[in-house]
């Protein structure tokens, strides 16, 4: 037996209830894990009110743990017990003390990075690295748009893309998101609640643009962001915290030859070589210091729903795990 987030039923942050469940041993294929910890994701706002109806109810929702190995099922051979791994996995179950996996959407955590930076950095960081990497690589030289650049995405996207040599102009809802937009490599802030972003981004690119803008915000800034793009322009949506956006005319694309993207981590780290190759560039970045997570904001495994509140009621700066 053990304690999980159990969810009946979608609503606010009291449908997320502590309860006791049962986990058995793990059958072949898979691994029992003890998860000390779990990061917080806006994708679990969504399932938690119903906008995504990807968990089948009731169920355990979080989509990223990390944990120690407590015991493997047959045919099981890259990890054993007392490896300590990260689980990202679409089938849900991180908010919990204990779960069963499939033991190939493990990855094995580096000894020189602690469980809360690894909760607070798996699931963004390769979502950052899949941004600036492989969805659009940056070359230098080159002008980026970064919504909510204070984020936990966004202040990894600032820092990777600053990095590659990018110009990085971030969007941010006040002066002290503005400062950590800052320090995490934004050559350029923008208060979006008094300043208009697609006058600011043509002053400052001098009328001509970003090759690429990072929106994870949605509804409220996609024709926005649009705007926003140099000829040939990239426009990757990766979010939707104001609302799904509407259906897309083709002819506002035509304008300057753009091009829009909606990735989804997930289809980038489908094989077990993709899943080897994008965890070791994340964490030799993060040993490289070319990324820096943040001190994550830290919850126990029953405020969860006070954690996504937090979230959702952006009174968070990057990172939100869970303690169990």
């Amino acid at each position: 037996m053990t304690k999980a987030i159990v969810m009946r039923t979608t609503g606010g942050p009291e449908v997320l209830k502590l309860e006791t469940v049962e986990v058995g041993e793990p059958g072949v294929g898979q691994a029992r894990i003890r998860q000390t910890t779990a990061g917080v994701n806006i994708h679990d706002v969504y399932v938690r009110t119903g906008l995504y109806q990807t968990l089948k109810l009731p169920g355990i929702p979080g989509l990223e743990a990390i944990g120690v190995v407590e015991a493997v099922g047959p045919g099981v051979t890259h990890v054993k017990a007392g490896d300590r791994v990260g689980c990202l996995t679409r089938d849900y179950q991180a908010y919990a003390q204990r779960r069963l996996a499939l033991a190939d959407q493990l990855f094995k955590i580096p000894h020189s990075i602690d469980d809360s930076t690894a909760a607070a950095v798996l699931l963004r960081g390769l979502t950052a690295l899949m941004l600036v990497r492989y969805t659009h690589r940056l070359e230098p030289g080159m002008a980026v748009l970064v919504h909510a650049a204070s984020g936990g995405v966004g202040q990894l996207v600032c820092q990777w893309a600053h990095h590659l040599g990018a110009r990085v102009i971030g969007t941010v809802g006040s002066e002290e998101k503005g400062r950590i937009a800052r320090e995490n490599g934004c050559d350029d802030v923008i208060l979006y609640r008094s300043e208009n972003f697609v006058e600011r981004v043509s002053a400052i690119t001098g009328g001509r643009g970003v090759d690429v803008a990072y929106d994870s915000v949605g509804k409220d800034t996609f024709l926005g962001s649009l705007e926003c793009l140099a000829l040939r322009g990239h426009l990757i949506n990766f979010g939707q915290s104001s609302g799904a956006v509407d259906p897309l005319p083709m002819p506002l694309l035509f304008k300057k030859s753009n091009s829009v993207t909606r990735p989804a981590v997930f289809h980038y780290v489908e094989t077990p070589e993709q899943r080897e190759q994008m965890a070791n560039e994340l964490f030799d970045a993060i040993a490289k210091k070319i990324v820096r997570p943040s001190k994550a904001s830290e919850y126990r495994l029953e405020d969860a729903g006070r954690a996504q509140q937090d979230m959702e009621e952006r009174r968070t700066a990057g990172a939100v795990i869970l303690k169990m």
